[in-house]
């Protein structure tokens, strides 16, 4: 199915303490949000994708897709000072009001071309999908004094991911209402949730990690030398 992407790629990563947008970053030489972008690049799929960055450096985000020939790319946007007005104005760079939208994390490089296929799928036009995880850890709620008040039952629980995928309609009339009752959610799923919407959740993989702390660096370099074990057992198959 036909989709475009909106990737917020607008934060400082403050939690990185890189000095600079993490995004610029570059994991075995080339930036994060290039490696991001690529997986939607190659993605046949795929028709546009709409970049938010910093106002100060659209310029800088503009000369290294170019260089890297990240030829998808219809529009670079300034972003707002919270994640959902980034998104927001990523929606109004959308000029058709049918079709499926995505919504991606900048520092998410490794999610999965058939992640993607399966979770645009399920979208209908009162019913949204995030790709999840089955929570593997016992979650506690707790009090301000840090006293546990409930522990909560594993088997339901789900960490969320992105891509997000929905409706043009259903995404745009989501922030159109939550921008009239100045409701914040914590993602765009608890948007649509929020009008009444329904969220499915498709299954997803464990390397789909957000990228946040020096930590997480380890982390992806880790999973690109095993997908590149991966990719020699591939070959030898034929």
């Amino acid at each position: 199915m036909a989709y475009t992407v909106i990737i917020p790629a607008a934060g400082q990563g403050k939690r990185m303490n890189a000095g600079a947008n993490k995004q610029f970053l570059t994991i075995r030489a080339v930036p994060l949000i290039v490696r991001t972008l690529q997986i939607f690049e190659r993605d046949e799929a795929c028709e546009a994708m709409i970049v938010v960055a910093n106002k100060d450096e659209i310029i800088e985000m503009k000369q290294l897709f170019t260089e890297y020939g990240l030829r998808k790319v219809t529009a670079i946007v300034p972003g707002g000072q919270e994640r959902q007005e980034s998104v927001y104005a990523g929606l109004l760079e959308i000029n058709q009001s049918e079709g499926v939208v995505l919504v991606h994390d900048g520092a998410r490089p490794f999610v999965r071309p058939e992640e993607i296929r399966r979770l645009a799928a399920e979208v209908g036009e009162t019913q949204g999908a995030v790709l999840a995880t089955k929570v593997k850890d016992t979650i506690k709620k707790g009090s301000r004094e840090q006293v546990v008040t409930e522990t909560l039952a594993r088997d339901e629980l789900w960490a969320v991911q992105t891509p997000q995928a929905f409706s043009y309609k259903l995404l745009k009339r989501a922030h159109d209402v939550a921008k009239k009752q100045d409701f914040a959610g914590t993602d765009d799923a608890g948007l649509v949730e929020h009008i009444g919407g329904t969220i499915r959740l498709v299954p997803g993989n464990e390397e789909n990690i957000k990228l946040t702390t020096p930590y997480d660096i380890g982390i992806a370099e880790m999973i690109l030398e095993e997908r590149k074990e991966d990719q020699h057992e591939n070959r030898a198959r034929f």
